[in-house]
């Protein structure tokens, strides 16, 4: 490892030679404090920035272990840490002066949610601190201005580093509470389970957002009130105690007028799957981390997937137990959407009529009557939401606003009011008997086939390179073919979609064997990442600082619309 003296040594004697002299500077130098590793130098100043990692030992990043001794409470201070220097950073970007990116200084900017990066990692064992960054090296023309690259160097990133990466020059309280939180967070996570909830959304939560294009807290927004028959008390390790709604399991239906809130209570409990950072106003809505967002997704296509629990006796003859298809209808994409979603081990199913396929979610008695049971192939949701609780617990929290036909069906219905929540399961019950489900007998429900593979595919062998392209969060390219993404309304960062991009490879080169079904494939993935990160996944030179974990249930639908995909 080379000093930082050394660095500056080259820098001058690079001054003014063409770009490519930059390459030189490719290595690891020692700074006072931390370490400057320069991983990959970039081809021109037009280029992809180069890629920087930064790396602060414990002993100077000085955090205390209680702050980082759970894996939830290291990803918080590994965000609060990530959130701090990039504010920090923001200062001095394109300070240094040049052509094209010269004097970018870009790191990750994450949104409400917490998630697990490689922007900024910290070691468990000895609290050191890793922070991947990209910079522009900075040029006149393809000229080198080293001079410029040496401002970066040696005066914007140690002031950065300084007053964001040790403990010393944090507020010690700060730092406290974000990881109380987190264990909060958690605490309340172990306690659905203990309690029979799918989620928990405190009282006083803010749960409006401030614009579509802003997922900040809505100001002067009605903060959330659980009715008194739903109100349930929760002991938190720090906070103490909080009360707030529980959601049990079983199946609750969301109901009132347009623009009432209903979509907006599901949308937060959506996002309560993650955890969220204090401020955002639901860092205490908390829903069962599996739960999974189901909708109609008309156009996609669909892997040999057995949709007979809802779908069968199609007039073309086509089969439904191993069903395919490039251009699913609405109704069944949803229904591949819940037997996916039942795969990935989804205990909870998040549903809005709005973006359902009606066909699928119910049929009323009339269109019983003019179009017969007997030649009608789609079983509704209606018919199978009971079955899905008793038979495999999965629970269901579905928003209706024009149906009344779930009242027959749901365990707890709650009725939105200018965003206050009412419990009004009795009343809906007495009125819903007047309105008798149609009556006939439901196919008996059999349990879906999982046992679809991935076959072994020579494109993907190590020899040969695959190129890979995150399109914002409309979805990935994988040699340029496309995966949509669009209706995965759970991914909430782009950089999910770039770890997606890297673990869709990664199956196909190394676990995809022909022989091992989804479930464990994916399994096995995870046992990966939780036991290497990404080093393992990515390979190369370098670890990639845009990276984001996913969970698995988005691993399994990104998997579930590859179309290039061949499934046995």
């Amino acid at each position: 490892m080379k000093t930082k003296q050394e660095l500056q040594t080259i820098l001058r004697q690079i001054d003014h030679k063409g770009y490519p002299a930059y390459k030189q500077l490719r290595g690891s130098y020692r700074f006072d404090g931390y370490f400057l590793h320069i991983d990959h130098v970039q081809g021109d100043p037009f280029a992809s920035p180069s890629k920087v990692r930064i790396e602060v030992p414990g002993s100077q990043a000085g955090f205390r272990t209680e702050w980082y001794d759970t894996r939830e409470k290291k990803i918080a201070l590994e965000d609060f840490l990530l959130c701090g220097f990039g504010k920090k950073l923001k200062n001095y970007s394109f300070q240094a002066k040049g052509s094209g990116k010269s004097g970018l200084m870009s790191v990750s900017r994450p949104g409400q949610e917490i998630l697990e990066r490689t922007a900024c990692q910290m070691e468990k064992k000895t609290g050191a601190v890793t922070l991947r960054m990209e910079i522009g090296f900075p040029a006149n023309g393809r000229t080198v201005n080293s001079r410029e690259l040496e401002k970066i160097f040696f005066d914007y990133l140690p002031d950065c580093v300084g007053k964001t990466l040790y403990a010393r020059a944090l507020n010690p309280d700060s730092l406290q509470k974000a990881a109380e939180l987190a264990e909060d967070q958690t605490a309340i996570r172990q306690q659905l389970k203990e309690r029979g909830l799918v989620a928990f959304i405190a009282n006083g939560a803010i749960l409006p957002r401030e614009s579509g294009v802003s997922d900040r807290p809505m100001k002067e927004a009605v903060p959330f009130q659980s009715p008194e028959s739903m109100e349930v008390e929760l002991t938190l390790p720090n906070f103490g105690s909080i009360r707030g709604m529980g959601i049990r399991e079983g199946i609750t239906l969301i109901v009132g007028g347009g623009y009432h809130g209903k979509s907006t209570l599901l949308k937060a409990l959506e996002r309560g799957v993650y955890n969220h950072r204090a401020g955002d106003g639901r860092e205490y809505v908390i829903a069962e981390e599996s739960g999974m967002k189901i909708r109609a997704e008309d156009g996609r296509a669909v892997k040999n997937t057995d949709i007979s629990l809802f779908i069968n006796n199609l007039p073309n003859g086509k089969d439904t137990v191993h069903f395919q298809t490039e251009d699913a209808s609405g109704s069944t994409s949803q229904a591949a959407n819940v037997v996916e979603a039942m795969e990935s081990g989804s205990r909870v199913f998040f549903i809005d009529e709005d973006t359902s396929a009606t066909n699928f979610m119910i049929r009323d008695e009339l269109m019983q009557r003019v179009v017969h049971r007997d030649v009608e192939p789609i079983t509704p949701f209606v018919e199978r939401v009971q079955e899905l609780y008793e038979e495999y617990g999965i629970s269901t929290v579905l928003v209706a606003g024009s149906s009344g036909s779930y009242f027959h069906k749901a365990d707890c219905v709650i009725q939105m009011n200018r965003y206050v929540p009412e419990e009004i399961t009795a009343l809906a019950k007495q009125e819903a008997k007047a309105f008798p489900l149609p009556a006939g007998d439901v196919p008996p429900m059999e349990k879906p086939h999982f046992d679809r593979k991935i076959p072994v595919d020579r494109k993907f062998s190590s020899e040969n390179r695959v190129k890979t392209k995150t399109m914002g969060m409309d979805g990935i390219s994988i040699n340029r073919e496309n995966i949509d993404l669009r209706y995965l309304e759970q991914l909430v960062d782009t950089e999910q979609l770039n770890a997606l991009a890297q673990l869709m490879v990664y199956i196909r080169r190394q676990v995809a064997d022909g022989k091992t079904a989804f479930p464990e494939l994916i399994g096995r993935v995870q046992d990966v990442l939780s036991e290497s990160g990404f080093e393992k996944i990515c390979g190369g030179s370098y670890l990639p600082g845009n990276l984001a974990v996913p969970r698995k249930q988005e691993i399994f639908a990104c998997v579930n619309r590859w179309r290039e995909l061949k499934c046995d």
